[in-house]
Parts: C-alpha cells; structure tokens; sequence
C-alpha cells in the first residue's frame, strides 16, 4: 500500500514539471511579467517614395479662368446667335438683354397697366458690387443714408437726440426731433417704450450711452454713419427725409428708390442719386464698382438695366 502511494506521488509531480515547462495553464504564482517570444521581421520595410516637387506645384496651382473677348465673334461663345429673331425663344441660347435706366422704367410702367396691378407699389433697385482693392483689400460694407430729390415717404423718419445740453436740445426740438434727452432714455429704450428710425448723438454723451450698444446695435450712433454731430440742425436736415441702404451679403444691396406712380423723370433722378453715393465708396480709378444692375417693381419681373448713362462720368487725365 505504501509503495503504491509512493508511485502516485511521483507521478503527480512529473506531471506537473511537465505541465509548467510546456506552458500549460495560467496560475496566480506564475509571474504575469515574464517575457514573451515575440515575432521577430525578417524583412525591410519599404520607404515611402517622395512626392517629386513638380507634382505639388501642380496641385498647388489654380486654373486661372480666362476671360474669352466676343467682341469680334459673329456669335457669343457658347450661345446660338447675338439675338434671337422671333419673339419667342430659349432665354439660355442668346445673351441676356440689357435696358437703358430710362427704358427700363417704361417697361415697368407698362407692366403694370397690361397686369393691372397697384400703380403706388415700389420700385426696386438690385445692385452687385465690386469690393476689391488694391493689394488684397477689400472694401467693408457699409451703411450709408442719402437725401433724395423726390421723396417717396408720407412720414418723416423719426430722429432721437441724445444731449445733455439745454441749448442743443431746444435747437433740435425746433428742428423736428421726436425725441431728446440725455442718459434718462436709456432705460425706456431698453425696455422698448420708445422707438425711433434714427439714433443721433452729440460726442460728449457718448460714453454715457454704452449700455444701448447691443440694443441698436447697427442704428448706434457712429460717426461714420453720420449720426455722432454737433451740428444737430443740419443733422436732422439729412435723417428727417433720408433714405437709408447698406450692403448685404458682403457685396449686393437691394432698396426702394420710388414709387411707380411717380413721373419717370422723378425716378430716374432718384436712381442717379442713389447710384452716384454707392460708387462714391470707392475710388473712380479701380474702375467701375457696380458690376450687375436690377430694377423691379413689387408684381413685374427683373429688368437689367446699364449703368453707363445714369453714373457721372470719371474724370479723365489729361495727357501731357
């Protein structure tokens, strides 16, 4: 019997020897940072091939469009014919028909007599801009408000004047403001009890009125709009009866200039106005600013109408 033992005794422990050495199963004394056959590479890894510089530099380089002259062509460049020879065609195939300003307003004129529409209703002008600068530089939208000759409001605009001054404020009660007073209307503005078109301010009060920043944001006096004067007479002059556009979009602007039931010689001196304080914003030099022009009423269709003919002319240098 003991012998027996003694046989399975030693047979347990071959069988474990054998067991540890072939790596058989994890135990907990087995030591978890032992080091491990990794698989050894037997070869080189393949370089990664260079881009030649002649390839980025062709990536890098953008198509520059060129700009195809149809000046001497019997036709326009992928267009059927100059114009088209019946009244009915395909808009796509022929060029697009632009009007003079003055004919312009006669088509729309017409349109409404043939639609029988409204003859009060607005008149639109769309304009896109040319923005660019010299050197990179572009030109900031801007606000801008004009006097025109033929006002087509009822009502005035009513104008709010910020001073402290008992002098400035009668002066600016006699001239028509609907509202004067110093740091006191801040709160009424705020909490929307007084309403106004315009925001005028002498300089020294400036600095009191910071609070309504955020609340009138772009109607904020600034004195690159015009608003921030010590002349309130004059001041008042120009907003009472202004009219005010600015550039949406970063270059288009889009505003009424009149109503169609006005005589079309009104109109016309109208849309010069307005066309000649837009390209004031840029110098004559850069060549022309307004680069696409749109007249419309509130029910007719889009006119494009040219510019040459309504803009002042630049002038010219003389040549030694």
């Amino acid at each position: 019997m003991a012998t027996c033992t003694r046989t399975v005794w030693k047979v347990l422990s071959g069988c474990q020897k054998q067991l540890l050495s072939a790596g058989g199963p994890f135990h907990a004394a087995v030591s978890q940072t032992a080091p491990r056959m990794l698989p050894v590479r037997t070869f080189a890894a393949v370089r990664a091939k260079k881009k030649e510089k002649n390839e980025e530099t062709k990536k890098e380089a953008k198509k520059e469009k060129v700009a195809i002259d149809d000046t001497d062509r019997h036709k326009p460049f992928g267009k059927t014919a100059w114009a088209p020879v019946d009244d009915v065609y395909v808009t796509r195939f022929y060029p697009r028909t632009t009007h003079g300003a003055a004919d312009s307003i006669e088509m729309l004129k017409r349109f409404q007599e043939l639609d029988f529409t409204p003859p009060n209703q607005p008149v639109y002008v769309d304009l896109k801009l040319d923005m660019k600068l010299e050197k990179k530089k572009r030109v900031d939208p801007f606000v801008s408000t004009v006097h025109l000759p033929h006002p087509f409001k009822a009502e005035m605009n009513k104008v709010l004047v910020f001073t402290e001054d008992a002098g400035q404020a009668k002066a600016a009660r006699e001239n028509g403001a609907a509202f004067v007073g110093g740091a006191e209307l801040i709160q009424p503005i705020l909490d929307d009890e007084i309403l106004a078109d315009f925001y005028v301010a002498v300089p020294d009060i400036l600095p009191k009125i910071l609070a309504l920043k955020n609340k009138l944001r772009k109607k904020f006096p600034k004195s690159k709009r015009g608003t921030v004067s010590n002349n309130l007479s004059k001041t008042l002059e120009l907003f009472k009866t202004g009219h005010e556009y600015q550039v949406e979009s970063d270059c288009f602007i889009r505003t009424q200039i009149a109503t169609l039931d006005m005589p079309s010689e009104q109109i016309l001196a109208n849309l010069q106005t307005i066309l000649a304080d837009v390209c004031s914003h840029r110098p004559t030099s850069l060549g022309p600013f307004i680069e696409r022009a749109i007249m419309s009423s509130r029910t007719s269709e889009a006119i494009w109408f040219r510019t040459e003919g309504v803009l002042p002319e630049a002038p010219q240098a003389d040549e030694e």
